[in-house]
């Protein structure tokens, strides 16, 4: 199953959220998605901000490039990210992934 896609400078990646993790994380699992742990809840949107301002601190962006398309609600989304392509995207994440962690402050 193929997991990202890209046109007109986008690209549009599969994310699995891991909530109230005690260090920020992200790797790529052996399905092509992207496995991130975050230190935010997941009550009012705190954990689907930390994400977005995760992704866009990583990848360069300003947050309003970082969409949730689907699953807001849900642990499994699909997320846009305007202003870099497909291959980008997955550079970028594979250089600062698995090595990337952060404590929680």
């Amino acid at each position: 199953m193929h997991k990202s896609c890209s046109s007109d400078l986008h690209a549009i990646i599969s994310v699995r959220v891991v909530p109230r993790s005690s260090l920020e994380d992200i790797h790529i699992e052996a399905d092509g998605t992207w496995k991130v742990k975050l230190t935010a809840p997941a009550i009012e949107g705190r954990a689907n901000n930390a994400l977005i301002n995760l992704l866009a601190g990583l990848l360069g962006v300003a947050k309003r490039d970082v969409k949730i398309l689907s699953g807001e609600s849900s642990r499994l989304k699909r997320v846009r990210i305007s202003g870099l392509d497909g291959g980008k995207v997955q550079g970028l994440l594979s250089s600062k992934g698995c090595s990337f962690k952060k404590d929680r402050t």
